[in-house]
């Protein structure tokens, strides 16, 4: 049996901005998986990653969502390869989410101004350093966020239902709108 091809939650199409402050990319073809364990579970202990906060490990990141459930994303084959090596024996599941959830990340120096239009979480180095998890409400639809920088820049993972994949893409482009926003799809 074979995988089903992805497609994409955004469906329109949009041009790069050149010189923009901020990029907001489509990266929902990225691998998305659910793993929760329970306390006293060599999985709890294989991932060792503390609610509210995440960490590379090689080409996929890491992050405790919630108490006893961690996110792993990546590459498909990367978040594969790290998912077979988690014990599973316990109180412990796996739940693909690639398929059923949208992921964008939004970059730039001004990306936090932009998210304050949408949700009302203080986005401030204190309060969401890079590495932090939470979740929250980004216009109106609950939501994962993850900050994970890209060299030195302030770049976030947004991750919620495909069902909301158009609307939050075009709702977090119309409040970046102000600074300048690129698509990249």
């Amino acid at each position: 049996m074979t995988s089903p091809t992805f497609q994409s939650p955004v469906t329109n199409g949009y041009s790069p901005t050149p010189g923009a402050e901020l990029t907001l990319t489509d990266q929902s073809n990225q691998g998305k998986m659910i793993v929760r364990a329970g306390a006293g579970t060599g999985a709890r202990g294989a991932l060792a990653q503390p609610f509210a906060s995440s960490r590379v490990a090689g080409s996929v990141l890491i992050a405790g969502t919630r108490p006893d459930e961690w996110m792993i994303l990546g590459p498909s084959d990367a978040v594969s390869s790290v998912v077979s090596s988690i014990p599973d024996a316990g109180h412990v599941s796996f739940v693909d989410w690639t398929h059923g959830r949208a992921m964008f990340r939004l970059t730039g120096n001004v990306a936090s101004s932009a998210l304050e239009k949408v949700c009302g979480l203080d986005w401030s180095d204190a309060m969401m350093p890079n590495g932090a998890v939470t979740s929250a409400s980004v216009a109106k639809v609950t939501c994962d966020v993850i900050r994970n920088d890209e060299d030195d820049t302030p770049s976030y993972l947004i991750l919620c239902d495909r069902s909301f994949g158009q609307y939050m893409f075009d709702a977090l482009l119309d409040a970046g709108e102000e600074f300048t926003i690129s698509a990249v799809v």
